[in-house]
């Protein structure tokens, strides 16, 4: 697929916008359908569909494998952090009322931060079953 003319094209102009989606999905899963789940397999699809037109080692140049162990970790990091933060604000863990002098502003904040560590997470462990099936079999110095 690496010659194919009109699927690079169509891709460049498509990726972006799956990753916009991505975000407007992350950023309204609170007042509709989607959250961090969803927004991050759109997230780790829109790199899937990259690798696909370009091939696996582009889309490692592009989203390295220690950046995508990273964000698996790093998203269970970020969950756990607001669990935390709400025990040191004197709270429960993961009570999100004392996040904010106003309980549903807390409430609020709360979920969102809750939602980006899962979307980081999911996002990382897409990518990393992607790129453990898809270089099966191959070299990876290569």
């Amino acid at each position: 697929m690496r010659r194919d003319l009109v699927l690079r094209v169509v891709g460049k102009l498509l990726i972006p916008f799956m990753l916009l989606f991505a975000l407007y999905v992350q950023f309204h899963g609170d007042f509709g359908p989607g959250g961090g789940f969803q927004a991050g397999v759109i997230g780790a699809a829109a790199v899937i569909f990259y690798a696909l037109i370009y091939g696996l080692p582009a889309a490692r140049c592009l989203v390295p494998e220690r950046i995508v162990e990273s964000m698996v970790a790093a998203g269970v990091l970020i969950y756990a952090l607001v669990g935390v933060v709400g025990i040191l604000l004197g709270g429960n863990y993961l009570d999100y009322f004392v996040l904010s002098s106003d309980p549903v502003a807390g409430q609020e904040r709360g979920i969102f931060w809750v939602e980006v560590g899962v979307a980081v997470t999911v996002s990382g462990v897409m990518l990393k079953v992607f790129y453990m099936f898809a270089g099966r079999g191959r070299d990876l110095d290569a």
